[in-house]
């Protein structure tokens, strides 16, 4: 089996988002919001749709609004460019390719081809999220599930030690999506990452940090810290106890 390595301590860091505003039509999206992602951590964020989760997390990927002042540093102070896999809500799997070749599009896309240890890479990744018998299917012979599960495949392909992941387990069945949190849990340990969820449980059981993004403009409520290895069990209690907290911050009635 061929395992991703996780990355070594010299290619650690934390990352430091200050948006002193971001807006859209004239509109403030964010105004003064400051967060900072620890290194070889997990950072959830959670809010009611239309909030900003996904426009702050394109905000790390350097895909920024036009109208925006926004700085994302590194305190290593190497740039992010380069340095960090995005994962967007939808699966953006080309039509005309196979899944192998979607999950190996970076390294054809950077030198024209992919190599024999990369396609027997992703053959293994394809293996552990169930799709062994689909690596040369077309996406549209696919569900949405298994095209969900492709991507985050391409997502951990790309095997950099930033990760940001957009509602990656939205479209599974909840068998399915426990499996695959695990699975994530496992490759992407030591990375610094960064993901956007509407669900609580997913939260509580992958992240470090857990972030609930409310109003408008936006603000970022104070973080629950979370203790102990990822995945967290079902059963643990600091999981059960935390839906309810997580839940009133996202009806707006806990004070951020």
């Amino acid at each position: 089996m061929v395992d991703i390595v996780a990355p070594s301590a010299t290619t650690s860091f934390s990352i430091t988002i200050d948006a002193a505003r971001v807006a859209f039509d004239g509109v403030s999206l964010f105004e003064d919001l400051h967060v900072t992602l620890p290194a070889q951590r997990w950072t959830c964020l959670l809010g009611a749709s239309g909030v900003g989760k996904s426009t702050l997390l394109r905000l790390v990927a350097g895909l920024l609004p036009p109208e925006s002042d926004v700085t994302v540093a590194c305190d290593d102070g190497q740039p992010l460019a380069g340095r960090c896999a995005y994962m967007a809500q939808q699966d953006l799997l080309l039509p005309w390719s196979s899944v192998l070749d979607n999950v190996t599009l970076g390294e054809r896309l950077r030198m024209g081809r992919a190599c024999p240890e990369t396609r027997e890479r992703a053959l293994t990744l394809l293996a552990r999220v169930g799709l062994a018998d689909s690596a040369q299917a077309l996406p549209s012979t696919l569900s949405g599930g298994m095209r969900q599960r492709a991507a985050l495949v391409r997502t951990l392909m790309e095997d950099r030690p930033v990760v940001l992941m957009d509602e990656p387990f939205s479209a599974l069945d909840a068998i399915t999506r426990v499996r695959l949190q695990e699975l994530a849990a496992d490759l992407l340990r030591g990375r610094t990452v960064l993901l956007v969820t509407h669900d609580p449980l997913e939260a509580l059981r992958l992240g470090d940090h857990i972030h609930v993004l409310l109003g408008r403009p936006a603000r970022l409520a104070a973080p629950m810290t979370m203790d102990g290895a990822t995945p967290r069990s079902l059963h643990d209690p600091a999981v059960l106890n935390g839906q309810a907290d997580l839940l009133e911050r996202l009806a707006g009635s806990a004070a951020p």
